[in-house]
Formats: C-alpha cells, structure tokens, sequence
C-alpha cells in the first residue's frame, strides 16, 4: 500500500455527508437546559427580601440615625 493509497482511503473515511444540523442539535438542547436550570434558580430567589421582613423592620428600628445620615455626600 503507498502513501498515495493511504491518503486516499483516509480521505474518503472523513468525508460526511450528514445533516449538520441534527448533529449540532444537542449543544442547542444542552445549552437550552443549563439556561433553564439557572433560571430556575435565579427564581428562587425572588421576593427573598419580604420573607424576613420583620427582620428588616427591626434592623431600621434599631438603625434609625445611621439611614439618615446614609447618602452622597455624607
């Protein structure tokens, strides 16, 4: 077998004719669920400030002067 015979059989087992879409598929499908993954935990978070809000009203009755004084400027 020559080196000429060689190439030509490497080149003809690498040669594809695929849809390219439907190869490529799942990064689309893989990237679709690592987004809705993380959406579901940026969710999660949502309304986190109200479930302690009896904190919250604490921590201003205790820190009344400092907020006043909080701003630009200051």
């Amino acid at each position: 077998m020559t080196l000429a015979e060689i190439l030509l059989l490497a080149a003809e087992e690498t040669e594809h004719h695929g849809n390219v879409a439907l190869e490529t598929f799942w990064y689309g499908a893989v990237a679709l669920a690592v987004f809705g993954l993380l959406a579901l935990v940026t969710a999660s978070y949502r309304n986190v400030a109200n479930r302690h809000s009896h904190k919250a009203e604490a921590y201003a009755k205790a820190h009344a002067n400092d907020v006043q004084k909080a701003g630009h400027g200051h």
